[in-house]
């Protein structure tokens, strides 16, 4: 292996090379609802044209990390289908590779038991390329981030591992990993989804939360792998088990500022978003049709990649006084056609078909979805390959949406395929 020193290690590019990056990508995300039924948390489409994983894939692309593995488990088969066809154009001459990473049950025929067990199963993949850095990714998170500057602070800093961190409200901080960390940024303590979370000092309504994201010597790395797939006490997680062992420890570990490392900073505030509940994943869906949306989509020096279908340009048609297709403050994905109904505030993903006489308000509509005549939808999520029969209603009545659907504290209203008694196999 090429000798990295530490003035030149201080290159973002010399560091990307000596680093793996694994994505940890078998989630279900159970407080998705139905939208998990039928695929796994990171291949929830996103954005219009997206899937959630593009953006952590995308920030490693960006950063220069080009040696990526993802480790699957639930429901997997709509994310392999879109890694292989969206990400299949790194250089493998060039060591360059995104590899599937299904639990690889050599040692034993168990299926991935934590975050920490399926990084260890696929420690043979990482020391096949010596690497000097290993790059840990929650494949869930919606944000972007230049990993190059973590792994610099990571190697200026002395540390075995680093953490990136991110400031939170304390009330939202009950879902994340939560750190403390003295005056010189040290990690003094680390405790995962606490009730009561620790909060920044002199700031009493903040929590600083960890991002998923974290940065590990490659030996010590696998160290510590070793060691706790032979604790029969470890539930084998980085959040739970792991990191909090080595800052019990005091093992030199640091929290990585994500404001130093995020890219394309709205009035000074880093975008990074948990969609991992169904009015989370709705609200972040919804806020990229605002004139100035938190998330950029449209910066080219930082672009999300994703799988591109070849569609058509989106389509409205009629301009009467008694239908007109139209679409104001929404995002309209190509393949879509409004046909005679009026769309606003609105995310249409791939494939939409609205038909006439319709109205659609503050919603998100899934891939190849068919909306019939007549019909009226207000904040609701519906899902891929639905197909709404003529004068559906849904988000006048609340009460009468419990019925039928999924709705939220917040009054969205979450429709599946199968909830309409629709066949399901052309999901997700």
């Amino acid at each position: 292996m090429e000798q990295v020193h530490l003035s030149e290690a201080r290159l973002p590019s010399v560091l990307a090379r000596h680093t793996i990056a694994v994505v940890l990508a078998g989630g279900r995300g159970t407080r998705l609802n139905a939208l998990t039924e039928w695929r796994a948390k990171p291949s929830v489409p996103f954005g219009g044209k997206f899937r959630i994983i593009d953006f952590t894939l995308s920030n490693c692309v960006n950063s220069g990390i080009r040696r990526i593995g993802i480790c699957t488990q639930y429901r997997a088969r709509s994310l392999i289908r879109h890694v292989q066809r969206g990400w299949s154009f790194l250089e493998g001459r060039f060591g360059e590779f995104v590899e599937l990473l299904p639990a690889q049950q050599q040692e034993r025929a168990e299926w991935y038991k934590g975050t920490a067990d399926a990084v260890f199963q696929n420690m043979d993949l990482l020391a096949r390329y010596e690497p000097k850095f290993v790059l840990v990714l929650a494949g869930d998170h919606i944000y972007k981030m230049d990993y190059s500057k973590m792994l610099e602070e990571h190697v200026a800093s002395g540390a075995k591992m680093s953490v990136a961190s991110i400031d939170v409200p304390r009330e939202d901080a009950t879902q994340l990993g939560v750190i403390a960390v003295d005056e010189q940024g040290r990690i003094v303590d680390f405790v995962e989804k606490p009730k009561e979370p620790p909060t920044i000092p002199g700031r009493p309504d903040r929590s600083l939360g960890s991002m998923g994201v974290y940065v590990f010597d490659a030996q010590f790395l696998y160290d510590e792998l070793e060691r706790d797939a032979q604790d029969p006490g470890s539930g084998h997680d980085f959040g739970k088990d792991i990191i909090p062992r080595l800052v019990r420890e005091k093992v030199p570990s640091y929290a990585h500022n994500f404001s130093s490392s995020c890219v394309n900073m709205t009035e000074g505030i880093p975008y990074w978003r948990d969609v991992g509940t169904v009015d989370a994943y709705w609200e972040a869906n919804l806020d990229l049709t605002r004139v100035v949306p938190e998330l950029n989509l449209y910066d080219d020096t930082w672009p999300i990649w994703t799988y591109q279908e070849h569609r058509p340009p989106a389509k409205f048609v009629f301009h009467g006084p008694e239908r007109r297709g139209e679409a104001v403050d929404s995002l309209v994905s190509g393949g879509c056609i409004v046909s005679g109904s009026r769309v606003e505030r609105s995310l249409l993903f791939t494939n939409v078909h609205v038909h006439s006489y319709g109205t659609i308000e503050d919603s998100v509509i899934l891939p190849d979805v068919d909306v019939a005549r007549d019909c009226t939808i207000r904040r609701a999520i519906i899902d891929s390959h639905c197909k709404l029969p003529r004068g559906f209603t849904v988000g006048v009545d609340p009460d009468e949406d419990r019925k039928r659907f999924h709705v939220t504290e917040k009054g969205v209203t979450l429709i599946t395929a199968q909830m309409l008694g629709q066949p399901t196999h052309h999901l997700p």
